[in-house]
């Protein structure tokens, strides 16, 4: 299927389902356009269900829709297991100037990027997409761990024990200042909270009442009532919170997690919950993931386990369509892109 408009020709193959904030300030260099692919033709299943609504996106935005070939210029990629195909169409097609992936975090394509990355071709992912309903999954495990809601849901008689904690006036850290991290401060301020963020880079952040390097999270975990894990995954940030960074926080505090599991080592987490060292636990990412029958997180104490389902495709849907409708339209006019990553940095 070809539609031509403005001399430019999107495209898109007639098997495949087409898928899916931060303007970046990182701003890309402009890039060759031309035609655009959009592959593999068997998605994954946390991009599946709407193909129409994706294939209106890129044509939307401008482009029309056919399969790849040497006049092939950007690629929108739909799978996030399929990471070693990737580099295979990448290193059979160096035409390619921009390549649009479907999720936030990059981790699982790090070895591609940095096999690929080639003066002239871009990569875009979703990050600061899917912020809203992440952030609104942290903000709801936030309260049921404080509230006590993993030992009330399992209570098999009446817990007459008045134990529970209000989130309202608290120290609210979170680890990360991408696009989850600045909806998550919006969504704390009816709490009248006082949040730190913790960020590789310095410089304020907007709504926080400070803001420190990542080298300083020792520092504040000791005051954190509430830390909130919303970085990305790369080989530094591995095991960010460990068994040194648990003892260092509050009986009374809560860690919740909705980033990469491997950020948090469970052994040493398993261990501070048993052991009453923090509150509680909350976990919509594991490691290892997904988390077997059996393993000792699922029996440790307050802790709440979610697999992986802040987002849900229903939910990302619309919000992946948005960036691969922003970023086709940026790819023909030579604007910014957005969610440019650093193949570098990993993110």
């Amino acid at each position: 299927m070809k539609i031509r408009q403005k001399d430019c020709v999107c495209e898109i193959p007639q098997h495949a389902a087409v898928l899916g904030d931060e303007r970046a300030s990182n701003a890309a260099p402009r890039v060759e356009s031309g035609p655009i692919a959009v592959l593999p033709e068997s998605h994954d299943d946390s991009t599946r269900g709407g193909s129409e609504v994706f294939r209106s996106a890129v044509s939307d935005a401008g482009g029309v829709i056919t399969e790849l070939n040497e006049n092939t210029r950007g690629l929108i990629w739909l799978s996030y297991k399929k990471s070693a195909e990737l580099g295979e169409v990448l290193a059979s097609n160096p035409q390619l100037t921009w390549v649009q992936l479907p999720w936030a975090g990059v981790d699982a394509y790090a070895d591609v990027l940095a096999a690929s990355a080639r003066p002239g071709l871009v990569f875009t992912s979703a990050k600061g997409s899917y912020a809203q309903p992440v952030a609104e999954h942290a903000l709801g495990m936030t309260l049921a761990l404080m509230r006590l809601f993993p030992r009330r849901a399992r209570a098999q008689s009446w817990d007459a024990v008045p134990k529970g904690i209000s989130l309202y006036r608290k120290n609210v850290t979170i680890i990360g200042a991408g696009g989850i991290a600045r909806e998550l401060i919006r969504l704390l301020q009816p709490f009248d909270v006082r949040i730190t963020i913790v960020r590789r880079s310095a410089g304020q952040v907007p709504g926080a009442f400070s803001t420190v390097t990542t080298d300083r999270l020792k520092k504040v975990l000791p005051e954190s009532d509430v830390v909130i894990i919303a970085a990305a995954l790369t080989p530094d940030t591995t095991h960010l919170i460990g068994a040194q960074e648990l003892a260092l926080m509050k009986p009374s505090a809560v860690l919740i997690n909705i980033a990469r599991g491997p950020l948090v080592d469970s052994a040493a987490l398993v261990e501070a919950l048993n052991q009453e060292r923090i509150l509680g636990a909350a976990m919509d990412v594991t490691e290892p993931e997904p988390l077997p029958d059996g393993h000792p997180l699922w029996s440790a104490r307050n802790v709440l386990i979610t697999p992986h389902m802040a987002d849900t495709p229903d939910m990302t849907a619309p919000l992946l369509a948005d960036r691969i409708s922003t970023n086709v339209a940026a790819f023909l006019s030579g604007e910014p892109f957005v969610g440019v990553v650093d193949t570098e940095a990993g993110y």
